[in-house]
Parts: C-alpha cells; structure tokens; sequence
C-alpha cells in the first residue's frame, strides 16, 4: 500500500506542476488591444534600455529560451507576434537571462557548465544501463561499477535541476518582474497575474528537481542490494 501511495505522489509531483503551468499560461495567452506592442518587440526594447549589445531576437519552434552561445533570445512564435499577457511575461523572463549573461553572474554560469556535463551524461547513462546486465553474466562487479556509472549520471542531471531552480527564480521575480514593475509596462492586475504566470513556469523546475531525487533515490536503493 505505501509503494502504490508513494508512486501516485510521485506522478503528482510532476504532473500536476505542468498541468497547472499550462492552465496559466493559456488563460492568459489571449490578444489584448491595449498592449501597445509584441512579446517580440518588449523583448528588443528590454535589450535596448539595459545596453545588452549583441543580444538579438528571433522565432524558435523548440521552446522559449535564451542561447547564451549566439545571444539570442528566442521566442515561439505567440510569444514574439502575440500581444498577450503571457507573452509579454515570458518575453521579459527570457530578457531576465540575458541580463544574468550581460552582468556575468556565477550562478548562470554555473548552469551552463552543469548543461554540458549533463549533455554528455545523457549519451552515457543509456549505454551503461545496457551494458549492466551484459556483464552481469560475465562479470558482477563491472556490472555494478557500469550501473553506478548510470546512477552518477543521473545525479549529474539532477544537480542541472537543482542549479536552474535558483536561475530560473531569479529571471523571474529578480529580473523580470522588477522591470516589468518599474517600467509601468503593466496595469496593477496585470502584474498580479504575472506574478502567477512566472511562479506557474518556477514549479516546472521544482517538479523537474523532485523528480530526479526520486529517481536517484530508487537507484542508489536498487546498488545497495
């Protein structure tokens, strides 16, 4: 009874976050005529007024995202063509990131670093849980050596987790909602639900970190066996 309660809490730590993100988000992705411009537009005039020199904006079709490689921030296309709320929030958290290159800060740095190693992690762990197996025939011990190998890959994508929590945090309530604030972009309703649209994408990170716990811990259970 407690692995079936503890497997349904697990698929509601990370299901409902993203459930819930998508309810927000789409509540207030709506056109609205009294914004005087785009996601996109708000984006370049966010670069422009706090001197990001080359820093650009273009259209993606994988996701909002800032490249701290090309200095690009890239924007789906209802976010960069849409005069919606959702866009607008989005367009200035993404800004939010740049800033964080722009002033050279250690824990945006730090995530870079930790995404490259969980690139490479990533092509590591489902070879060494194929080989796993393989070798427990011939050799236990490297068989338990190339699982925990796996489980330290794993780990590594968790610490990326636990690393763009704060980042993520720090885009949106240190960065994006200040500005949006101080520049009077936003009616004093709209920054309430602002507020709720950069806390809904803040909980995909904690799902995405609670999650990988979890995982890590099932793992080193199964090693200690």
């Amino acid at each position: 009874m407690i692995w079936i309660l503890i497997f349904i809490g697990a698929l509601a730590i990370f299901f409902l976050p993203q459930w819930w993100v998508g309810r927000v988000l789409k509540r207030y992705s709506n056109e609205r005529d009294d914004f005087p411009g785009t996601g996109g537009e708000l984006a370049q005039h966010l670069i422009k007024v706090h001197g990001l020199e080359g820093v650009k904006v273009e259209a993606t079709d994988s996701g909002d995202h800032y490249d701290p490689m090309d200095k690009m921030v890239r924007l789906t296309q209802d976010k960069l063509e849409g005069r919606s709320l959702t866009a607008i929030v989005v367009a200035a958290h993404e800004v939010g990131h740049a800033i964080q290159d722009h002033n050279n800060e250690k824990t945006f740095n730090a995530r870079i670093h930790a995404a490259k190693f969980a690139n490479v992690a990533q092509r590591i762990t489902p070879i060494a849980f194929w080989l796993s197996p393989l070798l427990a025939v011939i050799n236990p011990a490297a068989s338990r050596v190339t699982l925990a190998i796996a489980v330290l890959s794993i780990i590594g994508s968790t610490l990326v987790h636990l690393i763009t929590l704060p980042v993520e945090w720090d885009a949106s309530f240190g960065k994006a909602l200040p500005i949006l604030q101080k520049g009077e972009y936003l009616n004093e309703q709209d920054m309430k639900n602002a507020n709720k649209i950069l806390l809904a994408a803040a909980l995909t990170y904690v799902a995405g970190s609670l999650a990988s716990l979890l995982n890590v811990w099932r793992w080193l259970r199964y090693l200690r066996h």
